[in-house]
């Protein structure tokens, strides 16, 4: 089938301190946008060696929770992805305070965000599992915050035609029945969607609503992506899903990865950024994380 032809334009982390306002319109209409050269030299070394680290583990078979895996066609079960990857690399930790996203983050939900899940997606050489046309999760019933909840996807690896994310532009706005619709349909249709090839660095911004998924790797490069995603704050305080002293420690633990950042040799000469929310959101004395792994489910809203 044919594809979907759009121009996409890039952001540049090299070029910018921030993303435009232009290219934050497309994100808001499109539902995804591609930022290149975020993650350069020692720091992509570093964190494609520790994430090896936690790839190794997921494909020798692991029995704790935080590695999951997926069935392939031919019902062979393989390792997908790690949970709370910020737990379990220092790397993560630094890479959760980059300037240029937290920066681009704010300008699109505000100042008052906050880092909520954090995850390891990957995709074994030659033998990937397929994500099937999905979204991430659902606004909140009842929230009329134009403001959109996402991921920042950092990619580690190459993605190819191979390995790389399909995205259908603007399904973020489609109502529920229509995405589930386009879901249900048989196979991995790609004649409304759109590929988005990766280099090593580069990232992606995705609305939680966005239709996307991969068709499953065949002959496929190892790719490894580091999912973090935020929420304003304000949405997170009024409609959940975690509790507002989640909201709390997960402030505080993004206060402690800013310094982290500023103390890593490969940030030299870079601009901090200067996490500020105000209001009811305001931080007050800083606490020094008990963890880095607090978990959803201790957190849920009854």
């Amino acid at each position: 089938m044919s594809q979907q032809k759009i121009h996409i334009p890039e952001a540049d982390a090299l070029l910018q301190d921030e993303i435009t306002s232009e290219q934050a319109q497309f994100f808001l209409e499109n539902g995804f946008l591609v930022i290149r050269n975020v993650v350069v030299g020692e720091e992509l070394r570093l964190l494609q060696e520790q994430t090896m680290k936690a790839v190794e583990i997921g494909m020798a078979g692991s029995d704790d929770e935080d590695y999951m895996y997926r069935v392939r066609k031919n019902g062979e079960r393989k390792y997908w992805r790690t949970e709370y990857i910020i737990d379990k690399q220092e790397a993560n930790k630094a890479l959760l305070a980059h300037p240029f996203i937290l920066r681009s983050v704010a300008k699109i939900q505000g100042i008052n965000f906050i880092p909520t899940w954090d995850s390891l997606v990957v995709k074994i050489p030659n033998q990937a599992a397929s994500v099937p046309w999905h979204r991430d999760a659902l606004v909140p019933e009842g929230c009329t915050d134009p403001r959109p909840i996402f991921n920042v996807d950092f990619y580690l690896d190459e993605a190819d035609l191979k390995s790389c994310l399909w995205v259908i532009p603007g399904s973020n706005h489609w109502a529920a029945e229509v995405a589930e619709e386009r879901c249900a349909l048989p196979g991995f249709d790609v004649s409304d969607a759109v590929p988005v090839p990766m280099n090593p660095g580069d990232v992606i911004f995705h609305n939680i609503q966005l239709l996307h998924g991969s068709p499953e790797g065949d002959g496929n490069a190892l790719r490894r992506t580091v999912y973090y995603e935020f929420r304003p704050g304000e949405i997170e305080a009024e409609f959940g899903p975690h509790t507002l002293e989640y909201l709390s420690l997960k402030q505080h633990m993004l206060v402690d990865c800013i310094e982290k950042r500023k103390e890593a040799a490969y940030t030299s000469g870079e601009t901090p950024y200067d996490y500020q929310p105000k209001g009811a959101f305001a931080i007050g004395t800083k606490q020094v994380p008990k963890t880095y792994r607090y978990t959803h489910t201790e957190y849920w809203r009854a």
